[in-house]
């Protein structure tokens, strides 16, 4: 039996420290927010953010970091994207030589354009860290429907210890070397998702929701690839998978986010409504920023940005990306003589 802690205790942390207690290791999750853990401990279930999923009473809570961390096997950073840095900054003193910390957040550092793995090096340089996504919502992971994950590291052993640490009987995880893809597919998936919901404000159909999604793709693996990303992992669980999954589902807090602003709201007001830290409005300016860096034409993701932070109705930005220039489809396929 190993001995793990999950740093944050919003929905996917929980479900995830229900998964490693299922499996039969030893859980720690801890929270700044001491309301949070009084909760937990006393109701075995998150009642806001993973309402009617009971918590193995093997579970221990807490909110002091130096005894989360300390002496365990694998750190689980599951704190939204936003605190990536600051969390890590607090973890930095109690973290060992060599210790595994497993990011399993999706985002983009809207200042630096930096990926969360990256944050986490940087803050605490003496930790092995690796990447765990794909295709999951908590709710779902919590009522034990089958979800499939994809484990990312620069070393395969360590890859394959996240993969027997998570894999069960609903959970099945992939291995994959390509860290920076993985991360570049879902913190950029969450932008598309947030023009999906839009799309769905505004009242468009499914034709639309289509287009976004495989358009939005192409868009991913363009930039992805142009930064050092596999195709493969844009094609894969990472890209493609979570892409479908955060457009389509009622559980994605940004398809829901864009779904109020294609109503009328500011994204202040749909953060505010939605109540959960909405990934895409931060990776937004970020993914806009990569995009003039690496000159990759992203116009999905510059009419979000127009939308979100320069005032320009939505309906406005749809008429634009249907009126762009003719094109085709993909330029590396070649016409007969």
């Amino acid at each position: 039996m190993a001995d793990y802690s999950v740093i944050g205790a919003g929905s996917w942390g929980t479900a995830l420290a229900r998964v490693l207690a299922k499996n039969g290791h030893q859980v720690t999750v801890w929270s700044i927010m001491e309301e949070e853990i009084a909760m937990l401990k006393e109701k075995r279930e998150h009642e806001t953010k993973l309402p009617g999923v009971k918590l193995p009473e093997s579970i221990q809570f807490t909110t002091d970091l130096k005894e989360a961390i300390e002496n365990k096997d694998m750190l689980v950073l599951a704190v939204p994207s936003p605190y990536t840095r600051s969390t890590s900054r607090s973890m930095a003193p109690f973290v060992k030589e060599g210790q595994l910390i497993v990011n399993v957040a999706k985002g983009i550092e809207d200042v630096t354009y930096m990926t969360l793995t990256d944050i986490i090096e940087e803050e605490i340089p003496q930790a092995s860290v690796a990447v765990l996504s794909g295709p999951s919502h908590a709710e779902e992971v919590g009522k034990d429907m089958p979800t499939t994950l994809v484990a990312g590291a620069a070393k395969k052993e360590t890859a394959e210890y996240i993969q027997n640490a998570f894999m069960c009987d609903f959970i099945r995880v992939y291995t994959s070397p390509d860290v920076l893809g993985i991360e570049l597919g879902g913190a950029l998936k969450n932008v598309v998702a947030l023009a999906a919901g839009i799309a769905d404000g505004l009242g468009c159909g499914d034709n639309t929701k289509a287009a976004l999604i495989t358009r939005g793709i192409a868009e991913i693996a363009r930039l992805g690839v142009a930064m050092g990303g596999k195709l493969e992992s844009f094609t894969g669980l990472t890209g493609i998978g979570d892409l479908i999954v955060t457009c389509s589902s009622m559980h994605s807090r940004n398809r829901r986010a864009g779904m109020l602003i294609g109503q009328g709201c500011t994204y202040e007001q749909a953060m505010d409504e939605v109540k959960m830290v909405v990934e895409g409005v931060y990776s937004a300016k970020a993914a806009a920023g990569l995009s003039k860096k690496y000159d990759i034409s992203m116009p999905i993701v510059q009419e979000v940005n127009d939308i979100l932070f320069g005032g320009k109705p939505a309906s406005e930005a749809v008429t634009d990306l249907m009126f762009r220039d003719k094109r085709s489809e993909a330029n590396s396929l070649t016409w007969e003589e």
